[in-house]
């Protein structure tokens, strides 16, 4: 207890001298403030594309592959493969006693980005004339749906916020014929950076015969396995079989580590001048402190208290600095619109997403920053020979 009440004057000492020496606690809290921001903006930005594939996956849906493909594009199905795929067991069925399942074409096309002007991929599905029953989370929200067999378009809201010409009534040209935009939709993830038409109409226009992809909607999580041992063991079809939500999860995987080695790496460098900035304002606070703390010495204090009571003092102010980076970039950034490329080479849009554990990260990297840059100097002056100091500041 008497150690606890020292460190906690010792603390207050220090804490109320601070507007005497503003400049060089300006070094720490500004500095880490610095790490901090950036750290939390790079990994919010993983975070955002992570979780807007994420949660285009589900674990009630299937999606069937070509053998060997890691993504849609590298994937092809011919029309016989893709009707035998339907008609494997663990399919649920609609009112109509109809599998409900979607065989799928994806192409790229290059769009006007709105931004820019220049032009940008961008990722061109079509889909069976079930996929509203196959992702019911897909809502129109302006327009309506595309009308089978003819060369219609329906813009998801993210496509349509990042490409220009994409607004109801315009026309744009893929595979040199006119499609028309006749709504857009929303499904809050990635599905939402696409156009949507008919996947005969789009097999026509870009002299496809087959598909990418068939997506099935299990009759339960359980009956996974089912589809799986089904359609692995069928001779007539070579195909790899995934969960969609493990199949979304990895097509986020490599940019999301990118993003997060970078993040770190970033951030390292930038803490370790932040390191020295607080070196350098804790020597200088113990420096112009030497009589002060020598007196407290010279009347009992211990030197532990010293110690842990200036590594305190620098860990507050780090805390005070990280504190500032995450609200700096929470208001700049979090929901903040982007677009990248993702593993079918065209735009996926994704808001920054500056999630509670962010934060903690960011403030936990600031706390240690400041107990690193602290523990030298107080140390230093907790062996401060209490008569030289006493002299030298007389």
């Amino acid at each position: 207890m008497r150690w606890l009440l020292q460190i906690l004057e010792i603390t207050r000492i220090g804490l109320t001298t601070i507007p005497q020496r503003m400049g060089s606690v300006l070094v720490i809290v500004v500095g880490i403030a610095g790490v901090v921001g950036v750290f939390v903006a790079l990994l919010a930005m993983g975070e955002g594309f992570q979780s807007v594939l994420a949660k285009a996956g589900r674990l009630d849906e299937s999606i069937v592959l070509r053998k060997g493909a890691n993504a849609e594009m590298n994937s092809g199905l011919s029309r016989d493969e893709a009707v035998l795929i339907t008609q494997a067991p663990g399919i649920l069925k609609n009112a109509g006693n109809q599998p409900i399942a979607s065989a799928e074409v994806v192409v790229v096309a290059n769009l006007p980005k709105k931004t820019t002007g220049t032009d940008a991929n961008v990722e061109i599905r079509g889909v069976g004339p079930l996929v509203w029953e196959l992702r019911p989370n897909a809502q129109m929200i302006e327009g309506r749906r595309f009308e089978l067999g003819k060369r219609e378009l329906v813009a998801g809201k993210g496509a349509q916020s990042e490409f220009a010409n994409l607004s109801i009534g315009s026309t744009i040209k893929l595979g040199q014929q006119d499609w028309q935009v006749v709504g857009t939709f929303v499904t809050g993830d990635a599905h939402e950076s696409e156009l949507w038409g008919d996947a005969e109409v789009v097999q026509g226009a870009y002299n496809r015969n087959g598909y990418q992809s068939v997506t099935l909607k299990l009759t339960d999580v359980n009956a996974f396995d089912t589809v799986k041992a089904a359609l692995s063991t069928d001779p007539r079809l070579t195909v790899d079989v995934q969960r969609t939500r493990d199949y979304y999860a990895t097509q986020s995987e490599d940019l999301t580590r990118l993003i997060r080695i970078l993040g770190v790496a970033i951030a390292s460098i930038m803490a370790i001048g932040a390191v020295f900035g607080a070196l350098n304002t804790m020597y200088t606070a113990v420096a112009t402190r030497a009589r002060e703390i020598a007196t407290l010495r010279a009347i009992g204090f211990a030197g532990l208290p010293v110690v842990i009571a200036i590594m305190l003092e620098a860990a507050l102010l780090a805390l005070l600095g990280g504190l500032i980076g995450v609200a700096v970039s929470w208001f700049l950034f979090d929901k903040y619109t982007v677009s990248t490329l993702g593993s079918n080479f065209s735009q996926v849009v994704f808001a920054f997403q500056v999630s509670p554990q962010l934060i903690l990260n960011g403030l936990t990297w600031a706390l240690v920053i400041g107990l690193v840059g602290g523990l030298i100097p107080a140390i230093a002056a907790a062996r401060l020979p209490v008569t030289a100091a006493l002299r030298e500041n007389a």
